[in-house]
């Protein structure tokens, strides 16, 4: 299944009521061994599905709408525009649990450019979706690609998933890499050797 299609078909999923999600939530604590009616956990189903609207909000964004704003006025400027370390904050499909890292993003423009916090926005509305890291780093990539249809796009994600760190096998000190790179990126091993070089190198200020 393409990209696409899973995105579509996530938006036509009918969505329970609040009152359902909640009753969801009180089902799991039961299931749990716990008693949903206790002082401490009475309010939780609400407060549950509160923060689900905040996780997953992205369903409800669109990040090719965010990128249209774009600017002209760039005096010849030719060259990677790079931002890097961008909090990624996602969860994992397969458990929903937090996938928590950083993004870095670089495009050659074609003529025009987008505001910087904009591309931030891009990762942050395919973050709030349940994901896999591999997915998410595609998405990034391929929407910027189509919309400001630059010279070249790379994205790098390296991100810790809580369903190795906090369950299963443990490893706390693992992280994950993914990277999509287009255009210039790909074709071009100067090009992306740069693009390597600049997201890795320390901050003199």
């Amino acid at each position: 299944m393409s990209i696409q299609n899973k995105i579509e078909q996530a938006t036509t999923v009918i969505k329970p009521s609040r009152e359902e999600a909640e009753e969801a939530v009180r089902t799991l604590i039961c299931w749990t061994g716990d008693d949903p009616d206790r002082e401490g956990l009475v309010e939780t189903p609400k407060r549950v599905v509160k923060a689900y609207e905040e996780f997953f909000e992205g369903y409800d964004m669109d990040p090719e709408e965010v990128l249209q704003k774009t600017f002209e006025e760039v005096q010849g400027y030719d060259d990677a525009v790079i931002v890097r370390n961008i909090r990624v904050e996602s969860h994992c499909e397969h458990h929903i649990v937090p996938i928590i890292g950083v993004a870095h993003v670089g495009y050659i423009p074609n003529n025009r450019v987008v505001g910087i916090s904009k591309l931030a926005r891009v990762i942050e509305i395919f973050g709030k979706r349940l994901q896999t890291q591999e997915t998410m780093t595609a998405q990034i990539a391929d929407t910027i690609q189509k919309v400001l249809e630059p010279k070249g796009v790379a994205v790098v994600v390296d991100a810790s998933h809580q369903c190795m760190t906090t369950r299963g096998i443990h490893k706390t000190e693992s992280s994950t890499i993914t990277s999509r790179m287009l255009g210039a990126f790909r074709d071009n091993p100067e090009t992306r050797s740069e693009f390597m070089n600049l997201i890795n190198s320390p901050k003199d200020f």
